[in-house]
C-alpha cells in the first residue's frame, strides 16, 4: 500500500541539500551571469513561467529590481506567446527568462520559440534538467538535486528560486547581498527541521473551512505558492493576496472558520501585523511566518520563526518556504488524501 506522502515528504525535507548544490553550481556559471544578467544592453528583464514557476517567476522579478536597479518583470509564459504585445513594450532589447522545473512546460517552451529569432529579443532560463527541451533552446542555470519525483514542486521551487536569486546578488555587485546569500545553505537544515515540527502538531489541532495567505513585495509570489501547494496537495479552499490588498474587500470572507496565514516582511512589519491583527479581531486565526517573534507577533494563534533575522526580506525568501510546504502537506494526510498524486495533475503540463 503506498505511503500518503511518501515522495513528497522526503523532497520537502531535503531541500537545504538542493540549495547547497545550487550555490555550488552557480558558482561554476559566473559566466551566465555576465552573459545576461550583467549585459548593459538589456532594458528589461522578464521572468516567465507557469503555475508555481509564474509564482517564483514574481519572486525573482520582483528581487531583480530591488538589487539591481534595472526593469524587470513576470508575466505567465502564455502571455508572452499569445499576448506579447500586451505584456512588454516594443522597440527594446528584452531578455527573456524561462521558470520550468522540467523545461518541458509547453508554455514555456512556446514564449521561449516565439521570440527567440527576433533581434530584439534575447533568451535564457532556469531549470533542474539539463537536456530538457527548455535547456536546448536558451542557455539554463541547472539546479541539480532540484528533481523530484512527486508531482508538486517544492525543493525545485525553493532551489531554482534561491539559485536566481544569488545570480542576481552577483549581479547587483554589491558584496553584501552575496555574502547574504551564502548564508543561506547553513541557515536552511535546522529551519526544515523545526518547520516540519512545528507545522504538524499545528495542523492536527485545528480544522479551518478556509485559508488565506498574505505577502507584500517578493513575498507575494509566495503567499500564492503556498495557496497553490496547500490546493494542489489537499484540495481545500485557499486564496492568497497581497497583504494590505486583503483589507479592500476580500476580507469580507472572514470568519471564525478561516485561517489567514501572513508571510511578514520586515520592510512593512507595522503595516502587515495592523492587518493580521484587524482578521483576528473578525475572529480568524493567524498564522505568522517571520524571521523573529516578538511582543508585536504575541496576538496570533502561531508564530514560526525562520531565523535570518539579519538578512534581508528578499534574501530570506526561501527560508519560509518549508513550513508553508509542510503545511499542504500534513493537510493532506489529514483529509485521507494522497499529497504525491494530486488528482487532475501531472508533473509536465503540456498544450
Amino acid at each position: 500500500m503506498t505511503v500518503p506522502g511518501a515522495l513528497t515528504y522526503p523532497e520537502i525535507s531535503s531541500q537545504h541539500e538542493a540549495i547547497a548544490k545550487a550555490w555550488e553550481q552557480l558558482l561554476a556559471r559566473q559566466d551566465w551571469i555576465r552573459n545576461y544578467f550583467m549585459n548593459p544592453k538589456y532594458d528589461e528583464t522578464i521572468f516567465i513561467g507557469s503555475g508555481s514557476s509564474y509564482y517564483q517567476a514574481l519572486t525573482m522579478a520582483s528581487t531583480f529590481r530591488k538589487w539591481t536597479g534595472k526593469a524587470a518583470a513576470a508575466h505567465p509564459s502564455s502571455e508572452i506567446f499569445l499576448f506579447r504585445d500586451a505584456a512588454a513594450a516594443r522597440n527594446k532589447k528584452m531578455l527573456l527568462v524561462g521558470v520550468s522545473r522540467s523545461g518541458e512546460s509547453s508554455e514555456a517552451v512556446l514564449a521561449l520559440e516565439s521570440v527567440k529569432a527576433s533581434p530584439d529579443w534575447d533568451v535564457c532560463g532556469v531549470t533542474c534538467y539539463e537536456q530538457s527541451s527548455m535547456a536546448q533552446i536558451a542557455e539554463c542555470l541547472v539546479s541539480p538535486l532540484g528533481k523530484e519525483k512527486s508531482t508538486v514542486m517544492t525543493k525545485s521551487f525553493s532551489s531554482m528560486t534561491y539559485m536566481m536569486q544569488t545570480a542576481i546578488a552577483y549581479a547587483s555587485a554589491k558584496p553584501e547581498l552575496i555574502d547574504e546569500m551564502s548564508q543561506l545553505p547553513g541557515l536552511c537544515e535546522s529551519n526544515v527541521k523545526r518547520a516540519d515540527e512545528f507545522v504538524q502538531p499545528f495542523v492536527q489541532r485545528h480544522d479551518f473551512n478556509k485559508f488565506i495567505f498574505l505577502g507584500m513585495g517578493s513575498y507575494f509570489g509566495l503567499a500564492q505558492e503556498a495557496s497553490l501547494k496547500l490546493k494542489e496537495m489537499s484540495y481545500s479552499w485557499t486564496e492568497s493576496f497581497g497583504t494590505l490588498e486583503f483589507r479592500h474587500g476580500p476580507k469580507s470572507v472572514v470568519d471564525e472558520g478561516t485561517l489567514v496565514c501572513l508571510i511578514l516582511s520586515e520592510q512593512a512589519r507595522g503595516y502587515e501585523l495592523k492587518v493580521a491583527r484587524e482578521m483576528k479581531d473578525y475572529g480568524a486565526a493567524v498564522m505568522i511566518v517571520t524571521a523573529k517573534a516578538s511582543d508585536d507577533t504575541a496576538f496570533a494563534d502561531a508564530v514560526f520563526q525562520t531565523g535570518g533575522e539579519l538578512l534581508s526580506d528578499e534574501a530570506r525568501a526561501v527560508l519560509n518556504l518549508p513550513a508553508l510546504q509542510y503545511f499542504g502537506l500534513y493537510t493532506a494526510i489529514k483529509k485521507n488524501i494522497d499529497p504525491d498524486h494530486p488528482r487532475n495533475l501531472t508533473q509536465v503540463v503540456k498544450i
